[in-house]
């Protein structure tokens, strides 16, 4: 496990709160704007940050990620500028983890091993890659483990007893539930129904359990802070900030974070 990742989520144990891990697409809506971004997420709140890694089909995600990807490759967004925004971002911040999140495809057409070199090397903390499934993720997931770079496995409502173990197995730095099924940013999950997968999943493993897909508002992110997890809560920034820009341009982003 990445140990930006190990010290962030003792400090929020220690603080007994939950973490708030905010969502952006590198690159969107241009380089210098997703940047200026980047770098003000962690003074506005954020304990974890999350990069999206632009794919000209982000079949998992709704339409507002799906035009976010779309804008930054229009931007000229690329894995290598991805990779460079994350090496600039530590050159001044070196404590807040961030996780790159996305699909093989890119990571693939850009090469395994190039990739994992510098990841590592530019400061990510992690990956998610939300379409490749643990039995086919042991490419990435050596290298990465080898270079400190977790892989962060996903399971969804249909994850039975039967299917955890094999997800469990191999993940690292923490466990994304996605708690609802379809895309993101669309129907919101029932409190009970999480409540009752994150215990299910705690029982199996001593990973933190982030919750995304379904928390979309303040409210669904109270429902949830008190419980012995840590609630994710990324796609409402998008949501919120892109108004203001597209209202007073691209040099006025605006972050709210509660």
């Amino acid at each position: 496990m990445s140990d930006r990742i190990t010290a962030r989520f003792n400090a929020l144990k220690a603080e007994k709160r939950a973490a708030f891990v905010t969502f952006i697409t590198a690159g969107d809506p241009d380089p210098d704007t997703s940047t200026k971004l980047l770098a003000r997420l962690p003074k506005a709140g954020a304990d974890i940050i999350e990069l999206g890694m632009p794919f000209t089909d982000p079949m998992a995600d709704g339409p507002a990620i799906q035009e976010a990807s779309l804008r930054a490759l229009k931007a000229g967004a690329n894995m290598h500028k991805t990779l460079e925004m994350v090496a600039d971002f530590r050159k001044s911040d070196t404590d807040t983890p961030i996780i790159l999140m996305g699909y093989f495809n890119p990571i693939m057409a850009f090469g395994v091993e190039a990739f994992v070199e510098k990841a590592s090397s530019s400061g990510v903390d992690g990956l998610i890659v939300v379409d490749l499934p643990p039995e086919e993720d042991a490419e990435l997931r050596v290298p990465a483990a080898k270079a400190g770079i977790s892989i962060i496995r996903l399971a969804t409502p249909t994850t039975d007893d039967a299917r955890l173990p094999r997800v469990l197995d191999g993940a690292s730095g923490f466990l994304y539930y996605v708690s609802v099924a379809g895309v993101t940013g669309t129907s919101s999950a029932q409190d009970s129904d999480i409540e009752a997968a994150v215990t299910r999943i705690h029982a199996a493993s001593d990973l933190p359990v982030a919750v995304g897909f379904g928390i979309k508002s303040p409210k669904d992110v109270a429902g949830l802070a008190n419980w012995p997890m840590q609630p994710w809560s990324d796609r409402p920034l998008w949501r919120r900030s892109r108004p203001i820009w597209m209202k007073q341009g691209k040099h006025a982003p605006v972050l709210w974070t509660r």
